[in-house]
Parts: structure tokens; sequence; C-alpha cells
């Protein structure tokens, strides 16, 4: 066997269509050639970039797999990333509204700050105690205080970004092939063409139109999609059918910040669709404070024209029993954020109910993933949680 590099990632690289289409214009000779593979990747530059041409021309858009885009894009809506994300085919890297602070609008920005402020003094009363010990134990050689301060903070910012839109801007480095670049900017085209032109649409369909002209140089003429397919996110139908055996279907409400985290799970498919009336998710830790629930439901309900990321959807998950546990090897954890922590386990407490006497080797796989957590479960982490299994679903943050 003789292993050679044929094309490869160079930091600076500018991509251009006609790069393209040479690559994928002498990986379609490898097909049916009786030359060498040096020969071929030997051969003219309009030779191959000719026959990648007449490849695609004729419906076999494969070739163009092998080329690979990594942008950088800023000033991306959160929204359109996750239009991106439910793709499957890329590898992305985001700015995280866990994380990090945002850049909302000022009003957005006035009720953010608000909530940051209660939910750090909130949070500091209820577990500040708690995370000071934990940061004596496993990081001795650091300032308590500064990284307990630290611990607070993301957890107040996980919380308050609920209250900042999904358009809000981020940053992302994207990868993805060249044919499925083409094909997004189709389905771009398609959903702008389309779709109706509700308030949420209209934004949408104004950032989907800069996106697609800001690919023009890299998507090509030939790479259209013929299968009729469009983006994958927005739910074609009112309503799915629940099931759960070898392979399941569940429908929950869910905030477009817990859609966003569950994308990472491509194995599995996720749709959306909106309520017929406005609903907003309460953080847990102020559910039992009725005043303060009360103001963070007129608050979060004040932003509805911006559609907060704290809006809740109609999220429809469907893929195989293996994935699934796939999924609860990861969210079925302490620092798992909390909102899809719980909904992972709500699931697989309803997958056991279903296929319980009905599919009893299922059952018994999956009753595990009902009742413990992910590291009782064979996952093995290489430092303690402040919350440990104990602690993982009966937190608030």
């Amino acid at each position: 066997m003789e292993i050679k590099v044929l094309a490869s990632t160079k930091m600076g690289h500018q991509p251009t269509a006609e790069g393209t289409l040479e690559l994928a214009g002498k990986m379609a000779n490898i097909c049916y050639t009786k030359r060498t593979i040096d020969d071929i990747f030997n051969e003219p530059k309009d030779t191959s970039i000719g026959r990648a041409k007449r490849t695609l021309s004729s419906g076999h858009h494969s070739i163009a797999d092998h080329v690979r885009y990594h942008f950088g894009i800023s000033e991306i809506p959160k929204m359109l990333a996750m239009v991106l994300n439910n793709e499957v085919i890329y590898s992305t890297s985001e700015k995280s509204a866990r994380y990090t602070e945002m850049k909302p609008t000022p009003r957005e920005q006035e009720k953010y700050d608000k909530w940051l402020a209660i939910f750090s003094d909130r949070i500091e009363k209820e577990y500040g105690e708690k995370f000071l010990h934990y940061q004596e134990r496993i990081a001795p050689d650091k300032d308590p205080q500064k990284e307990t301060k630290k611990q607070i903070t993301k957890l107040a910012q996980e919380n308050a970004r609920y209250m900042i839109s999904v358009f809000t801007p981020t940053i992302m480095g994207h990868s993805l092939d060249a044919r499925q670049l083409s094909y997004l900017c189709c389905w771009f085209e398609k959903f702008i063409r389309e779709a109706e032109n509700t308030p949420f649409n209209e934004r949408l369909k104004t950032h989907m139109q800069e996106f697609v002209s800001g690919m023009e140089p890299y998507t090509i003429p030939e790479l259209k999609d013929q299968k009729g397919r469009k983006i994958s996110l927005f739910d074609s139908r009112k309503f799915r059918y629940e099931s759960f055996g070898e392979c399941y279907s569940t429908s929950y409400k869910a905030t477009f910040a817990e859609l966003a985290q569950a994308q990472r799970h491509r194995t599995l498919r996720y749709t959306m669709s909106f309520l017929p009336k406005n609903e907003f998710y309460v953080p847990v830790l102020i559910r039992n404070d009725e005043a303060l629930k009360q103001e963070w439901l007129e608050d979060i309900s004040s932003l509805a024209d911006v559609f907060p990321q704290g809006m809740l959807v109609m999220v429809n998950e469907r893929g195989t029993y293996e994935d699934f546990i796939q999924k609860c090897s990861e969210r079925l954890c302490g620092c798992a954020q909390l909102e899809i922590a719980m909904q992972t386990q709500e699931t697989a407490k309803r997958y056991v109910a279903a296929v319980k006497g009905k599919y009893p080797e299922l059952y018994d796989i999956l009753l595990p993933y009902s009742t413990k957590a992910r590291c009782q479960n064979g996952w093995h982490c290489d430092r303690p949680c402040v919350w440990g299994a104990k602690e993982s679903f009966t937190r608030k943050v």
C-alpha cells in the first residue's frame, strides 16, 4: 500500500471556485481511470476543470465533497448559526453565550444586566460556600475566592442569556465541503422565495441573503441540489407522532438555547416549530419565588418581538436508541446546561416507560439512563465536579 497526501488545509490559503473544480475533476478521474494517481494529479488544470463541470452537470456531485472550506464568520446571527448547525455535514466552533458576554441591543442589554446581577446574588447566597469548598479542593494553588466568583459569573450568564435575542450576532468558525456549501445557498434561496413572510422569517431571510451573497465566490453553478430538499430545521408538519422502540420520535417544548445545545448531537434529527401562543422558560433558580418568577416573565415577554433565547418552541427529536444513549452520555451530567440535562432525563424516563413489558432487552439497556448520571453509567471524568452524581439533577443552576 502507498499513501499520498493529495490535498490539505493550509492556514491563510484563500480557496477559489476554480481550485475546487480542479481537485474535484482529478478525483472524478479516479473512478474510471487506467492511469496512476501521479498521472491524474499531473494532468493539465483545464482538463481537470472540464471533467469536473461535465461530471457535476450530469448530477454526480460527490466529487465536490473532497474540497473543504474553513470559514471565519463574524456578526452572524445566532439563529442563522443554528440553521447551519442543523445540517449535520460541518465542523463548527462558536462563541459561547453560556460562558461569555454577548453584544445585544441596548434594550436587551438592560434586561440581561438586571438579571445577571439577580442571578449572581442568588447563586452566591445558595451555592457560594459550596463552590468555595470545591475550588479549595480541586485548585489549591489558585485563589479560591477568585475562582468561585468566575464560576458564579458563568452560571449567572448562562441564565441571563435567555433574555438575549436569538438574532444576536456572534462569531463562528465553520468548515464544510464544497457540495454542502453550494447546496446550503440553494436551500437559503428557496427559503427566501417560498417561506411565509412572518416577522421571524423576514429577519432570517435578510441574513440568509447576506450569507448567500458573501459565499458567491466559493459556490459552483453546476452544484445545484436536484432532489427538492430544503433546510432541515423548520418542521413542515403541524404534528409529529410519538413512538419509542429501536428508533424513537418525541416532541417537547424547549428554548432556542436548549435546541442549540441539542444540535451538537448530529446523529439525532431535530426540527422546530413555533407554539400557537408565546411561552417562555423560567430558570429553575427562581421558579419557587413567585414574585421573581412573575418579574422574569414580564421582562422576557416584553422582548417577545426580538425572539429571546428563552422563548419556547416545539422541538421534535428523532433517532435510534443507540444514538439517544450517546446523548445521555453527554447530557446526564452536572456540567451540562441544566435545561437540556433535565429534558434528556425526562425523555429517558418516557422511553423506559414506553418499552417496559414490550421490548425487554431495550428496557434493560435504557433503564440506567432514566435514573442515573453519566458518571454512574461508565463515563469517567478526569476530575470531580461540584455536584457529583447525587446532585446532577437536583441543582438549580
